[in-house]
Order: C-alpha cells, then sequence, then structure tokens
C-alpha cells in the first residue's frame, strides 16, 4: 500500500522542527519591543533559553520513546514515577547551572526556581504521554484495519469459491444423454457451459464486473437447467436493462437461482421458478420465487444451505447496511427479494 505524503519520515521530522520552533518563539513573537531591549543581559537569557528549550526537547523524546514504552507499557509505574521525580529535580539543578553561568549578577532563588521549573514540566510530560499515546492509537488501529482487510479479502475470496458442484455434475450428465441422442442441441450447450467456465474461472477473480455479464451469466445457466427440466419446469428470467454502467460482485446473486432449481423442482405440481432484475437509481432491485412442497423432507448433504448462508455473508461484508435481504415462504411460494446500493 502507498504511504501517505504524511507518514514519510522527512514530512515527520519537517512538522516536529516546525512545532518546537513555534513553541519557542512564541514568548520573543509575542513580546514588546523597546529601543534598549537588547542589551547583554538580554543575550545571555536568550543562550539560556535556546539551552533549557533544547532540554525540554530532550525530555519529551526521551518520555515518549523510551521511559513510556520500557515502564508504562510493561505496568512498571513505580519505578517511571521515581524516574520522573529524578528528572524534575535534574531540571531544576541544570536550570540553577544555566542561571550561575549566563546571569552571574543575579541571585538565584529556590522556590520560585521550583515553580518556574514545575509547569513547563508537567506541560511537557503531559504533551509526550498524549503524544505518544495518540500516534501508537493510530498506528494500532492502521494494523488493525490492515488485518481487517486481509482477513476480508481471503474470507471473500473463501466464500465466492464455494459454488455448489452438483450443477455441474447434472449439466455434464445431460450433456451425456444429448451426445447419447446425437441432439443438435449439444453444441450449444457446450457453449453455454464454455461461457459459464470461462466466468467462474478467469472473470470471478475480478473486485467487480459490469453486471451485464453477471446477467449473462445468469441468463446461460437457467438456460442449461431449462434444457435439463425441459417442460418440467417453468421458468420466467425478467432483467430489466440497467441506465447506466454498473458493476457488482461477481457471482453474488447466482446462489439464489441455484438454490431455487434445487428446491423449486422435483416431486412439485406446477413448478414455476420466477427471477426479476432491475438496475435503475444506483440500486438493484433482484428478486427470486419459486414453488416448494411444504410437506416434503429434504435429506440434507454436506453442501446443503451453504449457498444462501454465504451470500449472505458475502452482503454483509460487502454492503453492510447498504442491502436489505428478505427470505420468506408464503402459500407454498419460497421468495427471495434483494436490494443493494451500487456505492457509485
Amino acid at each position: 500500500m502507498k504511504q501517505q505524503w504524511y507518514a514519510k519520515k522527512w514530512v515527520v521530522i519537517a512538522m516536529h522542527i516546525a512545532a518546537w520552533t513555534l513553541l519557542f518563539s512564541l514568548p520573543f513573537l509575542l513580546r514588546p519591543s523597546y529601543e534598549n531591549a537588547h542589551n547583554h543581559n538580554d543575550s545571555f537569557s536568550l543562550i539560556k533559553y535556546v539551552i533549557t528549550g533544547a532540554l525540554w526537547a530532550g525530555f519529551f523524546y526521551l518520555n515518549a520513546y523510551f521511559l513510556m514504552p520500557k515502564f508504562i507499557y510493561k505496568k512498571r509505574y513505580w519505578e517511571f514515577v521515581l524516574l520522573q521525580l529524578i528528572i524534575f529535580v535534574l531540571q531544576i539543578i541544570f536550570d540553577w547551572i544555566l542561571f550561575e553561568t549566563f546571569l552571574t549578577e543575579r541571585t538565584y532563588e529556590l522556590k520560585p526556581a521550583i515553580l518556574f521549573v514545575f509547569f513547563p514540566y508537567i506541560f511537557i510530560l503531559a504533551t509526550s504521554t498524549a503524544y505518544r499515546m495518540i500516534s501508537d492509537k493510530i498506528k494500532y488501529d492502521h494494523i488493525f484495519q490492515q488485518k481487517e482487510k486481509e482477513n476480508l479479502t481471503t474470507e471473500l475470496s473463501f466464500l465466492r469459491s464455494q459454488v455448489s458442484p452438483h450443477f455441474m455434475f447434472n449439466v455434464l450428465n445431460n450433456m451425456v444423454a444429448l451426445a447419447r441422442k446425437k441432439s443438435d442441441l449439444l453444441e450449444a450447450s457446450l457453449i453455454k457451459l464454455s461461457s459459464l467456465m470461462r466466468y467462474m474461472l478467469y472473470e470471478a477473480d475480478e473486485e467487480k464486473v459490469p453486471l451485464e455479464k453477471e446477467i449473462e451469466y445468469l441468463q446461460s445457466y437457467i438456460d442449461l437447467q431449462q434444457q435439463r427440466f425441459g417442460n418440467n419446469v417453468a421458468v420466467q428470467f425478467n432483467a430489466v436493462v440497467p441506465d447506466k454502467n454498473y458493476h457488482i460482485e461477481p457471482m453474488l446473486l447466482i446462489p439464489f437461482v441455484e438454490n431455487a432449481f434445487k428446491h423449486g423442482t422435483g416431486m412439485i405440481e406446477h413448478a414455476t421458478i420466477t427471477i426479476e432484475l432491475k438496475a435503475a437509481n444506483n440500486w438493484l432491485h433482484f428478486m427470486v420465487r419459486n414453488k416448494y412442497n411444504p410437506t416434503s423432507i429434504e435429506v440434507k448433504d454436506k453442501t446443503s444451505g451453504i449457498g444462501l448462508t454465504n451470500v449472505e455473508r458475502r452482503l454483509k461484508l460487502l454492503y453492510g447496511e447498504s442491502h436489505t435481504l428478505a427470505i420468506t415462504k408464503n402459500d407454498a411460494w419460497f421468495i427471495v427479494t434483494l436490494q443493494l446500493n451500487f456505492h457509485e
């Protein structure tokens, strides 16, 4: 993944330098200017101020990059507190040394000096701690998002690959029967099966495909099923041509149609399957209805129910709240209604 510009090392260093420069320039930027402001004592005060600022910056990074991960993250709190007291005392000692070195004509007073050091110390400690915790939170969130994305990609690939093999076996058996009869339908069936296999093996690897290709795949599948069942099943497939070039995850709709042929055929009087698809205004409306026998007891195999379970999981991962899926049974009809937003 391409690194964001603000996360590059040189940008981070430049931002830190700019922040420290601005922070320690504020007293001079806000200070009133007088004609005699630049005297001998002011020069020494400036040197003391620069050295003090460097010490505070050093304390900031010492706490952020060493003390926090070494003691706080490892729950060594008392050692952390002891080290902070030692650092505070050292800051006072350094302040005294600088005062005695550069401001020799003044008397160093300990009590006001402690207060003078205490407030910057608390400020730097708080900002340093907050900086480390926020940066770690951002880093961990980024790593978590990357792992979630990798897991999502892996899971979607797995779910997409779990297509029921029963259809292929049934189609091949049907083609064997056509070959034995030397039927003219064999060539057309082979072409449709070839188109189906090409879509499943190659185009289904794409993240998204044009909706027209998904419709063509559904049509080829339905044609092969109609050829297999003949007049035993009445199938209606109505697809309204989209008003624009929509894209959809490949093989997202086929499990609903597979389920209709699996459970809507066989020992069912007047077996009927109706499939309707319409795409308009960035929304897909998809409906599959099939008659079923509520009194029949289905003998489940290892793959029973996998199709609908998988597609529900895929829809949740891919579209979240941007889709609605309703599965109902009403008067011997099994009805699936799907509406989803194309995110375009």
